[in-house]
C-alpha cells in the first residue's frame, strides 16, 4: 500500500500532536484496527484507531486518492478511545 501526504500540513500536525505521519501509517498494519467512515467533512474521509509500531493508540484521518491513502492528521487516542481499542482487542483474546 502506498501513502500521501503534505510536507507542510506532517510538520503542522507533530508539532500540535507528536505524532509523525510515517509513524502513523503503521496503524494499518493493526489487525485490530477500527475504521469508520468520517461523514463531517464534505471530502469523502476514513477514521482508524489502531496501534503503530510503537504501541501508542493513534487516530488516523485519511483519504483515499486512486489507490494511496492520503493522511490528513494523525493524533494519540484519547481515554474513551483508547478504552473503545482495549475492548475490540480483549473480543479478539
Amino acid at each position: 500500500m502506498c501513502y500521501q501526504w503534505d510536507k507542510n500540513k506532517a510538520d503542522a500536525n507533530f508539532r500540535k500532536h507528536g505524532v509523525y505521519f510515517a509513524d502513523a501509517v503503521s496503524v494499518f498494519s493493526d489487525d485490530l484496527a477500527l475504521t469508520i467512515e468520517d461523514d463531517c467533512s464534505e471530502e469523502r474521509r476514513w477514521v482508524t484507531l489502531g496501534r503503530d509500531l510503537f504501541g501508542r493508540t493513534l487516530v488516523v484521518v485519511f483519504s483515499w486518492r486512486g489507490d494511496e491513502i492520503r493522511i490528513i492528521s494523525a493524533r494519540k487516542a484519547n481515554a474513551k478511545e483508547r478504552r473503545q481499542y482495549g475492548k475490540k482487542h480483549e473480543k479478539n483474546l
